[in-house]
Order: C-alpha cells, then structure tokens, then sequence
C-alpha cells in the first residue's frame, strides 16, 4: 500500500483582531477520519498524535491534527485562549480539512473540546459527521470540577487581582498559566450538567495513577453518556500520559474499532 504523505495547511479562525492562524496536518486516506484533538499545552507533535498518524498511514485511513491558537506551531497567545476559542480553531480546521465523517480522538482537554464539538454539530444539523469519539484521560469541565475545588484562597485572591493563576508543571519548565478568562468561559462551556446525546460511539481510555484527572471523573462522564455505545477501559497503573508502549497499544484497538464500528454502520464516503 502507498501511504499517502501528511501535507501542512493553515486556516483562520476568528475574525478581526480575533483572528489567528491554526496549524494542521492532514493525511488523504479512506474511511472515517481520524481527529486528533490535544490537551491543555500540548502539540500535534507529541508521542500519541503521532502514533495515530502512523496508524492511519498504515491502514489507509484520513488523518488530521493541529495546534489550537497559542499552541505549537499556531498562532495568537496562550494566555488568550478560552475553552470556547479552542473549540472555534477545532471546528475551523474540521472545516477546511475533513471531507469525511470524522472520528474524534480527544486528550484530556481535547475530551472537552471533542464533546462540545458534538454538541454543536447536533444543534447545527450539519458539517462534518461525527460517527465516533475516542477519550483519552477525558477531563471535561476540569476548570469546575477538577481545579476550582482545589484553590486556596490566596490563588483565588491571585486570580481576582492579577487575572491569572501561574502554577509549576509536571510537564515543563514553564509555568503553566491559568486565566480568570478561561475558569469564567469554562462556566459556559460545562457538558457534566445534563445528559450528553453524543448520537455516536464513545470510547473512554483512562489510567487508574492519574494524578491530574481522577479515574472517578471518567466515571462520572459516563453517567452523563447514553446508555449504549459507551465502552471504558481503566489501565491499573495508567498515568495521565497514556503513552507508553501498551499504552499506545490500547489506544490503536480502540481507534480501529471505532473505524470499523463506522464502516459497519455505512457512515464513511
């Protein structure tokens, strides 16, 4: 088989002095699309967008990544982004480069963005399909739910006078930064007040050390999901990087999982 080459493109989101370019890399293929939706500071070059684009190579599928605005190879500024312009910059790139039903592949974060994703493209009745949703370590409404119960009241004065919370990282040298902006705007952006009609099936992959998002919020997010269509793997001793070798095993099954789940259904172009 001749694995088609990744090919770079830019799209921009917003407008005005808004506006900002998003990074991507798509990969012609057949079936449903492969999206990669990255965590909280994270890049479409780390260890599993990369292993997916492999997979996808490999097995003949379309594929898509990015970088939302203030991350990687993007532009705008971290400090600016909201819950709400990353699903804008999702939904940009889905736009220009996804010509297929896509199966959305969300980390952490990515999770959020992949089920608000969801949502508006039940509510718009168009666009791309979504016939599928892989959620790796999923952290929806981390601001609410996982951060905001945390918070001394010398960081919530911090967030009150300066406007933004820098935190040390497990990740990076750098600080990372937390604004009032993106606790507020995740406010609006909450998926865990209701059920989530996802019309799709959900994928969970969640390890049972993570010491960022607690394998009891997975849990709780499944209580949120229909009642069918939802299968969760819990990794004993799984971290929040999932990415270690058996790790990036699982996650391969998964994907190709959903891909033929997809194709059954006849949902592929």
């Amino acid at each position: 088989m001749d694995i088609a080459p990744e090919r770079a493109g830019s799209v921009i989101a917003g407008s005005g002095e808004d506006a900002r370019r998003i990074a991507y890399e798509r990969r012609d293929g057949e079936g449903p699309a492969l999206v990669w939706l990255g965590g909280f500071r994270s890049d479409m070059r780390g260890t599993k967008a990369e292993h997916l684009s492999q997979l996808a190579g490999a097995n003949g599928l379309a594929f898509c990544r990015f970088d939302y605005s203030g991350h990687g190879e993007s532009g705008g500024r971290f400090e600016d982004g909201t819950i709400s312009r990353w699903v804008e910059d999702a939904a940009a790139v889905i736009a220009a480069a996804v010509d297929r039903p896509a199966i959305l592949v969300g980390s952490s974060m990515g999770a959020w963005i992949a089920l608000r994703l969801v949502q508006h493209a039940r509510a718009a009745r168009g666009g791309v399909p979504i016939v599928g949703l892989l959620l790796l370590a999923p952290a929806p409404d981390f601001t609410q739910r996982l951060m905001e119960p945390k918070l001394t009241d010398a960081q919530r004065r911090e967030l009150a006078e300066n406007g933004f919370l820098a935190e040390p990282s497990a990740y990076s040298d750098e600080p990372t930064i937390y604004t009032k902006a993106l606790f507020e705007d995740g406010a609006a952006n909450l998926v865990m007040d209701g059920p989530i009609d996802t019309g799709c099936p959900v994928t969970i992959i969640q390890g049972m050390a993570d010491p960022d998002v607690p394998f009891e919020h997975a849990l709780a997010l499944v209580s949120h999901l229909p009642s069918d269509g939802v299968v969760v793997t819990l990794v004993r001793d799984g971290d929040h990087r999932l990415s270690r070798p058996r790790d990036l095993q699982l996650i391969e099954r998964a994907a190709l999982d959903l891909v033929a789940s997809a194709r059954e259904a006849g949902s592929t172009i």
